[in-house]
């Protein structure tokens, strides 16, 4: 079983002080966030998405999600290779599935599923 690898998606970044945050990346990116709500910022950056997340742990670091055609398919795949679960796949909003697991190095490995994604 594998998983077939659609490409860079997305990079979540942990943000307990999510105005901060949001500020900071504001400044740096040279523009504010499309999508602006207390449980997720996210920002447009090159066709890609930058996120905020305030619930993630900064422990965890950037979390980088890989497209796949069926996440829970990617996870499966990862699983049978030894990875585990760290967060299941399930849908985040508008028609959009994501999902992490641990690799058995440690790593975490996401996979996003984006209705709403196009490479330019």
């Amino acid at each position: 079983m594998t998983a077939s690898l659609l490409g860079l998606r997305t990079v979540i970044y942990p943000a307990p002080d999510l105005q901060a945050a949001k500020a900071w990346w504001t400044e740096l990116l040279g523009f504010g966030p499309y999508f602006d709500q207390p449980f997720y910022v996210g920002f447009e950056a090159g066709g890609y998405e930058l996120g905020l997340l305030p619930d993630g742990d900064p422990a965890d670091g950037a979390l980088t999600y890989w497209g796949v055609a069926d996440v829970s398919a990617a996870v499966e795949a990862a699983l049978a290779l030894g990875a585990t679960v760290h967060v299941p796949a399930a849908e985040v909003g508008e028609g959009v599935v994501t999902g992490t697991v641990r690799s058995p190095q440690g790593t975490i490995v996401g996979f996003i599923s984006n209705p709403h994604f196009s490479a330019t």
